[in-house]
This record gives C-alpha cells, structure tokens and sequence, in this order.
C-alpha cells in the first residue's frame, strides 16, 4: 500500500498540478486509511471491500472526525482507488457503492463595506512595508484572490496599463481578473517605489516581498491580516480567506452577474459560487428582523 499511496500522490502532483497544500491533505487522508488498514490485518489492496471502508469512516466519527471531514475522506480514497485500478494495482474499486455523508456547508464570515474601509486604511503608509500591505490588502479585496495566489504573483502577471492581474487557482488555472482604479495607484506606486525599497540586492520576480527581500509567506500574510483587524477594532473572526467571501458577497449583493463572479473566484462548479447568493439572503433576513416593526 505505501508503494501505491506515493505513486498515486507523485500522479496527483505531477498530472493534476495540485497545490502543496491539498497534496498534503490528501497524504494525511492516506495515512490514516493505511494505518487504520494494518490495524485490520489488511495486507493487499485487493483484500479492501466496502465493508472494510465502511468500518474505517465508522472508526473515524468515532474519534471525533465531521461529516465534512469524513465527505473530504471519501473523496481522497475514492480517488486512490481510481487511479489504482486505472493503473493495474489493483483488481477492482471498493469505494464504488460507498456514499458521500452530507453536510451543511458553514455560510462563510462577511465583513461589511465599512469593516473592509476600516481594515484597509489600517496599515501605515509611510512606511515600507505599510504601504506593502495596504497594497496587498486592497488586490486581495479588488480580486477575492485567495492568499496562496497572492503570494505566487510576479510582477508580469500585472498588467497595469490594461487594468487586470493573471492568477494562478487551483491545479494551476490560469485566470484574468480586472483590477479597478484604485488598486492600481497602489500597485503602481509600490511597484515603482516601495518594492525596490524591500528587493534590496534580492533578484526575484515576485510581487510581494518581506522585509529582507524575500517573497513573503503565507502565515506572514495571515498574522499581517490579525494584527490590522485588531487596530481597525473589527470583533468578527478575520482570516485572508474573509476578504475574498466579502469580494463576492458585495458583488452579488450589488447586482454582479453569478458566472461572472464565479470567473473571478476561479471557481470550477457555480454551486459554489452560489453559496454567496445565501450569504446575501441572511444579510437581507438580519436587516428585515432589526428594522422591520412586526418582525
């Protein structure tokens, strides 16, 4: 099995082009299910039934794991055993007549306009890399690009003269998003002025930098993003990824059309996309109840 569990991680890298991230999920995922095996004296692929998966999700809502965690589980080993029966490792594909359990998707943390104003104008300008942040605060909320997109951009993917910035999603999809007035004054004048400031004697194409001149991390994006929201007084939990739920919400909220906020989150299924037209509805449902007389 470990053999099959590396040759089937070195596929998912090399012909899907997933990012590091999911490809460490779908390891973890693995992991789990190998040794859950062993302990089963389950010594061959061919030997896995359904009853055999069947008591490994049952094993794992027992120590604690959520009906989404347990949908994401089935996912991966649906997909091991695909490719293991596609690539003659195995015999047959147990996981055909197992079920994917189901769960409420969790609406996702909206920040209102006056929220996103205040976060913004939060970092200090004057000096280097505030005004690094305030850039990348304002693409992250012009965009609704995920933080692991953010920190892959290089200064050719921004096309400032056409207004637009080329991202790179998920299984390395290339996108077009446009980019509006004011998250280009910004970006022109850090790429003019701020950035060869932090580059120092760095050679790098990548757009946003640390203070030693190296491209910036995801976490220090994430604590930037903690340490801002504490200054601008917002209560709500504040991750990156609230930015881009707040991008699509205000849009769809202000009339944009569903495909093409989907276009712009990058996102493969309109489902979820939709999922902020929800988001939308319980915003119109928590104003109805506050001002509405008979509510």
């Amino acid at each position: 099995m470990d053999t099959i569990i590396e040759e089937y991680l070195k596929f998912i890298q090399l012909e899907k082009g997933l990012s590091s991230n999911t490809i460490g999920a779908y390891r973890r995922d693995l992991k789990k299910y190998n040794e859950f095996l062993e302990l089963q004296k389950v010594s061959h692929i061919d030997f896995i039934d359904r009853a055999s998966i069947q008591q490994c999700l049952g094993y794992l809502h027992d120590n604690g794991a959520s009906a989404k965690s347990l949908a994401r589980f089935i996912s991966t080993i649906r997909s091991f055993h695909q490719f293991a029966l596609r690539e003659k490792y195995a015999a047959k594909d147990p996981t055909v007549l197992i079920e994917t359990p189901k769960y409420d998707r969790k609406l996702p943390d909206v920040l209102e306009i006056n929220e996103v104003l205040a976060l913004l104008e939060t970092p200090n300008l004057s000096k280097i890399n505030g005004y690094r942040d305030r850039t990348m605060l304002e693409l992250l909320y012009a965009t609704g690009m995920r933080v692991s997109e953010l920190i892959q951009i290089e200064l050719e993917d921004v096309n400032l003269i056409m207004g637009f910035v080329k991202v790179f999603g998920k299984g390395n999809k290339e996108r077009i998003v446009p980019l509006g007035e004011t998250v280009i004054s910004y970006l022109k004048t850090y790429i003019e002025t701020t950035r060869p400031q932090l580059l120092k004697k760095t050679v790098t194409n990548t757009l946003f930098l640390n203070m030693h001149g190296k491209p910036l991390s995801r976490q220090a994006i994430w604590k930037m993003i903690k340490q801002n929201a504490i200054k601008a007084n917002i209560t709500k939990s504040l991750t990156p990824h609230t930015l881009r739920h707040s991008f699509a919400t205000h849009l769809l909220e202000n009339g944009a059309d569903l495909r093409a906020v989907q276009e712009m989150l990058g996102h493969s299924d309109i489902s979820t996309t939709q999922l902020y037209t929800h988001v939308s509805k319980s915003q119109i449902r928590k104003m109805y109840n506050e001002f509405h007389p008979r509510a």
